[in-house]
């Protein structure tokens, strides 16, 4: 039983940083237009990629997690 619950858990917490991730590359994004001045815009989308990407594959996991799959 609470082998489950810790599981529950951890997919919840792995689901949160992954929505923290997110909220990071939004940020990112929103500095995106300084990137374009200053010639640096490839490292900014290659973060925001990064961010979105990693994101991404934390919150399936933790959604896998959370479900017991």
């Amino acid at each position: 039983m609470a082998d489950t619950e810790e599981k529950q858990e951890r997919g919840g917490s792995l689901m949160f940083a992954g929505l923290a991730l997110w909220v990071a590359a939004l940020l990112v994004l929103f500095f995106l237009p300084a990137g374009f001045r200053s010639g640096h815009q490839w490292q900014f989308e290659a973060l925001v990629i990064l961010l979105g990407v990693v994101g991404a594959i934390l919150m399936g996991r933790g959604w896998r997690m959370r479900r017991g799959l």
